[in-house]
């Protein structure tokens, strides 16, 4: 399947050249002179990287042979990261690139949605939230009562956040695997 320029919208997932990408931004630009063009932001769904195009009419970009499938993660050995398919208990390994950021948030048993290009695993996206231990942070100080303000705290996996000076070592709190911020305190 194809798609011509009015197809594209935010969060569209379009191939160029053999790369899968996201639309991230787009901007129908309809000038007074010449006809009309949609300038976007694209993200490279292998490498990250985030590059500007612009399509005319005309132009045609196609649609990625992509499939996501629920895995949980098992462990890591060394350098590669474990996981097995949820449906076919089959297991996979893959190194930090292919999991990227993801790795910040991964815990033993959590699933994940893992994205495939033309079979090849390429990303990893952890859950919206996930419930982690506080092991390191700065105990408390009399008067340290102040709305909005934080300290850093080092979670389980490593991932240093930002969190009320109420939390303390050894809870357990709720983050936003996205931005990267705490949610709450979990009971």
């Amino acid at each position: 399947m194809t798609y011509a320029m009015g197809d594209l919208k935010k969060g569209l997932k379009i191939e160029l050249d053999g790369v899968p990408y996201k639309i991230v931004e787009y901007q129908h630009v309809k000038p007074g002179k010449g006809p009309a063009f949609v300038r976007t932001k694209i993200k490279s769904l292998l490498d990250g990287r985030v590059i500007e195009n612009t399509f005319h009419a005309g132009d045609k970009a196609e649609k990625p042979d992509l499939t996501e499938a629920t895995m949980q993660y098992l462990y890591k050995d060394g350098e590669h990261f474990q996981f097995m398919d949820t449906s076919s208990y089959e297991q996979y390994a893959f190194n930090a690139d292919q999991v990227g950021d993801a790795a910040n948030w991964l815990i033993e048993n959590v699933e994940v949605s893992v994205s495939f290009h033309n079979g090849k695993p390429i990303g990893v996206e952890p859950p919206q939230t996930v419930a982690l231990k506080v092991v390191q942070t700065p105990p408390n100080f009399k008067g340290d009562t102040s709305a909005g303000s934080k300290k850093p705290a080092k979670l389980e996996t490593g991932v240093i956040v930002q969190v009320p000076y109420h939390v303390l070592e050894g809870e357990t709190i709720r983050v936003d695997t996205f931005s990267g911020e705490y949610i709450e305190k979990v009971k």
